[in-house]
This record gives structure tokens, C-alpha cells and sequence, in this order.
């Protein structure tokens, strides 16, 4: 991708309400940059991938505060594959946003503005990108922050759990369990969390339930 300066590549910018994380249901306007390196076997932004539009960090900022909301998530793609995706966040927390930052866990954290909530995946084997997981990201992360596993089966549920007790996640930060989509059933990953009493939230894709695969929603 070809890098303008001073400005990052928008798939969209879109107001709805917030579909996962500590703020579900929350009116929170959706920052999309475009592109990714990962290509997970569940995605579901491969749309963002490419196209968009090159915008100056003050347009961005503009055309976030016609939505006169509270909450921004900037999110992908994987945002921080963009050069100035920091310089974003900190105009933000700036400007006195409760501001979120979805990212796969792939590129590091460790230059994120302290301000930004990182929500912050780790990819389980199911996803196809277990790999590329920066495990270092994880010693950047604070009681505010939120790590999520994307669940697709029972192997990807107890691969999460063995995460859980290396790295002590649940004593650093909020922890996500998430099914996959429309692949795992969300009564079975309930039942196991229960059986497990396990210190996680589970959650489910509120957007999803509401608005299906619709784009910019």
C-alpha cells in the first residue's frame, strides 16, 4: 500500500452501535481503515481489504464530529498497518473521545496512545493465522485493555483456555470469548465457560443479530 503523507487510507466511517466488547450496545462511530495482512478463515471485513479513500487526519476528525457521539472505534482491517493510525488515535483521545482500538495482535501495540482501550485478538488455530501472533503485544496490555478469542470449535476453546493460564491473562486485563460466527453453537461455548468457571465474558456479535453482513453497520 502505498503510504500518502499525513493521511490514512478510510474504507468508511460509519455510526452504529457498538456489536462486541466492554461497550456493546453503546452509539459509537466506526473508523474503517483499509487492509490487512492477515487473512483469517472467519473474517468477515475481507470487503475492506482494498478500495477507500486517502483522508487528512483533520478531514477524518471532522466528519467523526458530525456524529456528535461519544464512543470511536477505529478498527479494520488491521489498522495499525497504516502509518499514521497512531497519529489518528492520539488526535482523538485528544479531542476527548472514549477511544477504542480494534486490532488483530499481529503488529505491535507498545506505540498506541495509554488513553486508547485496546481490544486486542489472539488468533486461535482455526483462524489460519495462529502464527502470526506477537505475543510480546500482551506485555503492553493494562486493566483497561480487552484480549478476545475468536472460537471456532472445541480445540479452539481449550487452545484459549491454555493462554488464559500462561500468560495469567485474566489477572492483566478483560478477557472475550467469542464464537465464531454461524460455526460454533453460542449455547455450547456457554456451557463450556460454565463447566470451566472460567474469569471470561463471553460475548456474541450484537451487529450480526441486527443487521447481518451489512456493510458500514
Amino acid at each position: 500500500m502505498a503510504v500518502h503523507p499525513d493521511q490514512l487510507r478510510i474504507f468508511e466511517i460509519f455510526y452504529s452501535l457498538q456489536g462486541e466488547s466492554r461497550t456493546v450496545g453503546l452509539p459509537t462511530v466506526f473508523i474503517r481503515l483499509t487492509g490487512c495482512p492477515l487473512r483469517c478463515n472467519y473474517c468477515d471485513t475481507e470487503y475492506a481489504f482494498t478500495g477507500g479513500d486517502w483522508l487528512g487526519l483533520d478531514e477524518i476528525l471532522e466528519t467523526v464530529a458530525g456524529f456528535k457521539a461519544k464512543y470511536v472505534t477505529v478498527t479494520g482491517g488491521e489498522p495499525l498497518a497504516q502509518k499514521h493510525c497512531n497519529d489518528l488515535l492520539e488526535k482523538l483521545c485528544d479531542q476527548g473521545y472514549e477511544v477504542s482500538l480494534e486490532t488483530s495482535g499481529a503488529i505491535s501495540v507498545a506505540e498506541v496512545d495509554p488513553r486508547v482501550v485496546k481490544v486486542m485478538d489472539l488468533k486461535t488455530p482455526a483462524s489460519g493465522e495462529v502464527e502470526k501472533n506477537l505475543y510480546a503485544n500482551i506485555d503492553h496490555l493494562d486493566a483497561k485493555d480487552q484480549v478476545k478469542f475468536v472460537i471456532c470449535d472445541e480445540q479452539d476453546y481449550q487452545w484459549s483456555c491454555s493462554m488464559l493460564k500462561k500468560y495469567n491473562l485474566a489477572e492483566r486485563c478483560e478477557i472475550l470469548f467469542s464464537v465464531s460466527h454461524q460455526v460454533l453453537k453460542e449455547r455450547d461455548l456457554a456451557d463450556w465457560i460454565l463447566r470451566d468457571h472460567l474469569p471470561v465474558r463471553m460475548q456474541v456479535q450484537l451487529h450480526k443479530y441486527l443487521w447481518g453482513d451489512e456493510p458500514g453497520r
